[in-house]
């Protein structure tokens, strides 16, 4: 029975997995084609859009604030959910080093983990690493 029983989860299993790139794309087509799922998405990514926005534009005037400069004004104008600050690989290193603030090396930052109840702290902390 034990060898019936493995038999039966094995072949559940290779159903559920052979196909693994299916599962995400029939997760997509479930709610595209469903008019209240969809509506539901779009509603979810507009929130989300205006939310990136009102991040960049909040990121944008604490920069200001902070370095007395429009040096970071474009960050307000970009699009999507990540933005390059302009720094060297060296402050973005003394970034994390002394503030506990990280990005990629570039100087990339994650515009939708930005803090929206810290954005002045996290401001003063890369202008205090500016030359």
């Amino acid at each position: 029975q034990a060898d019936v029983a493995m038999s039966q989860m094995l072949s559940a299993a290779r159903a559920m997995y052979s196909m693994p790139p299916d599962h995400g794309a029939a997760a997509v087509r479930m709610v595209l084609e469903d008019a209240a799922l969809r509506a539901d998405w779009e509603a979810e990514l507009e929130e989300m859009r205006l939310r990136m926005l009102r991040l960049r534009v909040q990121f944008a005037e604490a920069l200001r604030r902070q370095s007395n400069s429009d040096r970071f004004d474009f960050v307000a104008s970009h699009r999507g959910m990540f933005s390059r600050l302009g720094l060297t690989e060296a402050q973005v290193e003394r970034l994390r080093a002394e503030h506990g603030v990280y990005m990629v090396g570039d100087s990339r930052i994650n515009v939708a983990g930005l803090p929206e109840d810290g954005m002045d702290e996290l401001a003063k902390a890369i202008v205090s690493v500016l030359d």
